[in-house]
């Protein structure tokens, strides 16, 4: 009798170490689309990231880069003072977005171009990604606002 308990104890222990690992590669694998790094201009150009690789992007929009292409393609730099990466997107714009003022994109970084698939703007004169902030502040480009 408690040779069966101590086995069907064994038994309860392995099933739920095997629910629990199959739930931990299953949350793991719907997460990997929604991880999305941030990297600072400088960043980019020091170290490329693989073509297949979707991250986010922040900086101020390069003063006199902005170009509006055919139909809804746009294309500007993003720069945070130490390097400027040319950014394509094909959509919409926020209507805050313009230049030099923040921005941040989330896409892929393709032959030397970011192709965005989502671009987001600042939503007040003094607003600022907080990932863009400390990438300006690092490069010694960023001036607080004031109030």
């Amino acid at each position: 009798m408690k040779n069966l308990k101590k086995k069907r104890r064994i038994q309860v222990i392995l099933l739920a170490f095997v629910a629990l690992a199959i739930s931990t590669a299953l949350i793991g694998y719907a997460m990997r689309d929604g991880i999305n790094y941030f990297r600072s201009p400088s960043e980019v150009a020091e170290a490329p990231p693989a073509p297949n690789e979707v991250f986010r992007i922040g900086g101020l929009v390069e003063e006199g880069t902005l170009v509006r292409g055919q139909g809804e393609v746009v294309r500007f730099s993003v720069t945070d003072g130490g390097a400027s990466i040319a950014v394509t997107f094909d959509g919409v714009l926020p209507d805050l977005f313009e230049e030099n003022q923040g921005m941040v994109g989330t896409g892929r970084y393709v032959n030397g171009v970011f192709e965005a698939d989502e671009i987001l703007a600042k939503h007040d004169e003094n607003y600022m990604p907080k990932e863009v902030v400390d990438a300006l502040k690092e490069q010694g480009v960023y001036q607080e606002h004031e109030s």
